[in-house]
């Protein structure tokens, strides 16, 4: 294995030094065949060579540090990371100061040497005559080509090409960060928004396997334009609708959670549990919080694309709970600690059914305020006013807190440090604990405790990793529904972030049309049923059924495993039925979003 990386490596390496000398052989006729442009050509050698060496010097100091995040080399998450420099930007700083610092350092020195390399080499350049630049280019230009294709196959290499090992992480250290930027940036421009297929499958029968997965009665249907829009009827009836509150916690994986086997970092968590609706197999839908609201707060399922709150043509009438809600006269709102504007959230709530946004300039004396925004307690005390203010009027809140994310910071005194060193996951998830635990306090001695339905539900697990196609037990996530009319029960099957909205609607009282294909779980007959998650990792993604999965890849057949005691086991045999659904599901979802499938009639 470690053989075959390293002959990997430099094949991709060699591909990377064919791109980067494209530009410079391309501009070889132009720039060297007078006196006066040579000098310009030195001038461009000077400059280009020792940049391209400093930016690939950069990219590979960044990947320790980013494997670590994300376990894997820079991909899409790191070009979109880049349109948050301020966020961003504290956070390196707050936890990246030495390998910041060396990374400089060795940046600048790379710099200076290859300047002077590149200047000592160039000073002597003489004009080439015009035939021999015109001679020398193509010959040139086949070289990089060549380089770059590192092959005569049909295909040039890709990505694919050391997808040889179900590690994810294995395969991309063949290949080099510069590289798999580059690779990240060509796929958001060839693909179409709502991602490329894992394969075909015709339109009619991904809605007819669609449809019957969705375990709902054909008469519900009541549309041929949107072809899953269907009426939902609530399991449960109240005097009025009740309110309803979505409390979605960052990155707070099932590992920290003692009630689903995990360290013992929520102890207020953990005796909530038994005092509301619990979900033992809960999974999150993907490893960014973007993709768990589309998931949570949408209904949506996940695709290669980026998440729907990011998407162009989900700015406008794109489905969501705030839309619904506002059309049967809630209050509708977005409360973060944060700026509203990152990933594009405050934008896709304002388009798309949510009255109103509260970020971080809307708090005058936050008791802390960190990289990412105020403090959880501060976020959690002001959706408290909001909501004790509500007069009475329906309202729906999606408060998303920010507390447990990189660099982990969080007021002094507020708990008891699991860790010695302060600014830690571990604290961090016992501070977000804490402030749950305070607020959920105050909501039950509060004016709308009976009225209104909780949710509490992590976005994604804080880091997700494994030597999987899909590390499964990363997606694990915690799950709990609270309020005056709940029942304390726990639900045993596997569940899905995308579950949870039309659970809401039921548990809130709330019979409705939409498109949401997610299961009511309040149904009787779901408990008897082993359950459904669509989890996206990356390029991959997987669609589980009790303890089976169906993988699929770009360009690589579906394979099936079976989940057992967190790890991934391959199938003796394959299950065609699992392998369709899977695909149906994947094809929808960029189905839906390309056609605007998904909303409400207008």
């Amino acid at each position: 294995m470690l053989g075959n990386i390293l002959i990997q490596g430099l094949r991709f390496d060699l591909v990377l030094i064919g791109i980067s000398l494209l530009i410079p052989v391309l501009l070889l006729p132009l720039l060297t065949t007078s006196r006066w442009l040579t000098n310009g050509w030195r001038i461009l050698l000077k400059i280009y060579l020792p940049t391209m060496l400093v930016v690939i010097t950069f990219m590979e100091c960044s990947t320790p540090s980013f494997i670590n995040q994300f376990d894997s080399r820079p991909n899409i998450f790191f070009l979109e990371y880049l349109n948050h420099p301020m966020e961003v930007g504290s956070t390196l700083l707050a936890t990246q100061k030495l390998p910041l610092t060396l990374a400089f350092l060795l940046c600048g020195f790379i710099a200076w040497f290859s300047v002077k390399t590149v200047k000592r080499y160039t000073s002597a350049a003489q004009p080439l005559r015009v035939t021999t630049a015109l001679l020398m280019t193509p010959v040139l230009v086949i070289v990089c080509s060549s380089a770059i294709r590192s092959t005569l196959d049909h295909r040039p290499v890709n990505p694919s090409t050391v997808a040889l090992s179900n590690d994810p992480l294995a395969n991309d250290l063949a290949l080099n960060s510069s590289y798999t930027a580059l690779y990240a940036a060509y796929e958001m421009r060839q693909e179409p928004e709502g991602g490329s297929s894992y394969g075909e499958m015709e339109e009619q029968d991904i809605l007819n396997l669609v449809h019957k997965e969705m375990q709902i009665d054909a008469n519900n249907f009541v549309s041929q334009q949107l072809p899953t829009l269907h009426y939902q009827q609530a399991t449960r009836t109240h005097n009025r609708p009740l309110n309803l509150v979505i409390i979605l916690e960052e990155s707070l994986g099932a590992e920290f959670v003692g009630s689903l086997g995990g360290l013992d970092l929520t102890p207020n968590l953990d005796r909530l549990a038994t005092e509301g609706l619990w979900f033992d197999n809960l999974y999150a839908t993907g490893t960014r919080s973007v993709r768990g609201i589309e998931a949570v707060v949408t209904g949506f399922t996940p695709t290669t694309a980026r998440s729907i709150v990011k998407l162009g043509k989900s700015q406008k009438n794109f489905f969501t709970l705030g839309e619904l809600l506002s059309q049967q006269g809630y209050q509708t709102s977005f409360i973060y600690g944060g700026e509203a504007q990152f990933d594009n959230m405050g934008r896709f709530f304002m388009n798309n059914g949510f009255q109103s946004v509260v970020d971080q300039d809307d708090y005058p004396d936050p008791v802390f305020t960190g990289s990412w925004g105020v403090s959880d307690e501060d976020l959690l005390n002001r959706a408290h006013e909001e909501f004790s203010k509500a007069d009475g009027q329906p309202f729906f809140s999606l408060v998303f807190s920010s507390s447990n994310h990189s660099p982990f910071e969080f007021p002094d005194g507020r708990i008891d440090l699991h860790n010695e060193e302060k600014n830690t996951v571990n604290n961090a998830v016992r501070y977000a604990d804490q402030a749950i635990g305070e607020f959920i306090k105050k909501a039950r001695a509060s004016n709308y405790w009976e009225n209104t339905v909780f949710i509490i539900v992590a976005d994604h697990n804080s880091r997700v990793r494994g030597a999987e196609l899909v590390p499964v037990d990363y997606f694990h996530i915690p799950g709990l529904i609270l309020g005056g009319t709940i029942e304390p029960a726990v639900y045993k099957p596997v569940a899905s972030q995308i579950d949870l909205a039309p659970t809401l609607l039921s548990l809130m009282g709330i019979s409705s049309t939409h498109p949401m294909i997610g299961h009511d779980l309040t149904r009787p007959d779901m408990e008897n049923q082993p359950g459904r998650a669509i989890m996206q990792y990356n390029a991959t993604q997987a669609y589980m059924e009790g303890n089976r999965l169906a993988i699929m890849r770009k360009d690589i057949p579906i394979t099936e495993f079976i989940y057992q005691d967190k790890n991934l086991i391959t199938a003796e045999s394959t299950d065609q039925a699992l392998t369709e659904k899977a695909l149906a599901h994947a094809n929808w979802s960029s189905m839906a979003y390309d056609k605007k499938l998904y909303q409400l009639e207008q």
